[in-house]
């Protein structure tokens, strides 16, 4: 029986893991819940699984993970606000299962050195397919990683194409159900970005050696490339309660935790190359994750603030990673060493900067 808190409890990722446990009671235990602000959600869910111990907000949550004697920390957590409460698990001793990829791509080695080896277990639908393939070789085995994208709602278009899109486009994704930050990332594939940055941290692959590939279907999850060129890919219908579940129980699988392909019907999955010119946030991320230090919460920061800027109406869809551009363009990494509160003070600046680049 692991003892589970969950963080972003009433988000798409805590609702999923829910699911999850509530179908495995022998498996899981909720002993602590964290929300963002909806307190009568997260009561109600408090109330189902008998949990007494809960929170709301990030505060709160680093709080409870130290408070509250947990086997697993499933960080659901919306955007770097979540590396508290990451480096709170790390230190406390928990298995994180990281949902909240920010937290990791903004801490970046201030987590790598907070987390043991194995402490991380990643839950993002491609990390979990790495982490699965990479069980299939030693880490001196490994020649590339392979991210898939399903391209999102613009796959295919032109730069020029994509000008005039709307707030309500940019939300149609073709795949996943997800919030609106994450949905309008994997739009403008600024998302695809920060998980090439988050492969590299969490399996020490340098970036020449983490390609992306498109697959419209999001049946192939993620593959590994090893040295004698074979690729082992992780395949399932579209469904994140399978890795949600890899990342509660890893390295042990839930039974019937998803549906598996069906192979008696006839299907068809493609793969084609990213559309760099279309889709530049990619290689904008790399030569982010290269540059280390301040520069990834930089990125993140200023894409948050550009996303609210582009549903609020007041950018284009292009201008959100023209805008990120620009402000890690103008960055200066600060001299002294990276700590929660330089990146904090970067992030106050990257945000700062791209409100007046928006404003004009």
């Amino acid at each position: 029986m692991r003892r589970v808190i969950i963080l972003g409890s009433t988000g798409s990722i805590g609702v999923q893991a829910l699911d999850v446990i509530r179908a495995n009671p022998e498996l899981f235990e909720v002993v602590g819940l964290v929300a963002g602000t909806n307190r009568e959600t997260l009561d109600a869910q408090a109330a189902e699984f008998g949990v007494a111990d809960t929170g709301l907000g990030a505060r709160e949550a680093e709080q409870l993970i130290h408070d509250v004697e947990a086997d697993v920390v499933l960080n659901g957590i919306t955007g770097s606000v979540g590396l508290g409460p990451t480096l709170a698990a790390l230190e406390a001793g928990r298995t994180l299962a990281l949902a909240n990829k920010e937290s990791l791509i903004v801490g970046g080695d201030l987590v790598k050195r907070a987390a043991a080896p194995g402490q991380i277990v990643p839950v993002d639908s491609e990390h979990s397919a790495i982490a699965q393939a990479l069980r299939s070789g030693t880490a001196e085995e490994v020649a590339r990683l392979v991210l898939t994208a399903s391209g999102g709602p613009f796959r295919g278009r032109s730069r020029a194409e994509m000008a005039t899109v709307t707030p309500r486009e940019a939300l149609a994704h073709p795949t996943w159900d997800m919030g609106l930050v994450v949905t309008t990332n994997s739009a403008t594939l600024i998302n695809k970005g920060l998980e090439v940055i988050e492969a590299h941290l969490l399996f020490d692959v340098p970036y020449s050696d983490i390609a992306v590939t498109v697959h419209p279907q999001s049946i192939v999850h993620s593959m590994v490339e090893f040295v004698d060129g074979s690729t082992i890919a992780q395949a399932s219908p579209p469904d994140m309660r399978l890795p949600i579940a890899l990342g509660l129980h890893w390295p042990a699988r839930v039974p019937g935790v998803g549906m598996p392909l069906d192979w008696t019907t006839a299907q068809s999955w493609t793969f084609a190359p990213l559309d760099e010119e279309a889709f530049p946030a990619v290689a904008l991320a790399k030569r982010v994750g290269r540059a280390g230090g301040s520069y990834p919460a930089v990125f993140n920061a200023a894409n948050e603030q550009a996303v609210a800027a582009f549903h609020a109406g007041r950018i284009g869809f292009l201008d959100i990673v023209d805008t990120v551009a620009r402000v890690v363009d103008l960055h200066e990494m600060p001299s002294e060493e990276v700590t929660v509160e330089s990146l904090a003070e970067s992030e106050l600046w990257a945000r700062a900067t791209a409100d007046r680049l928006i404003a004009g």
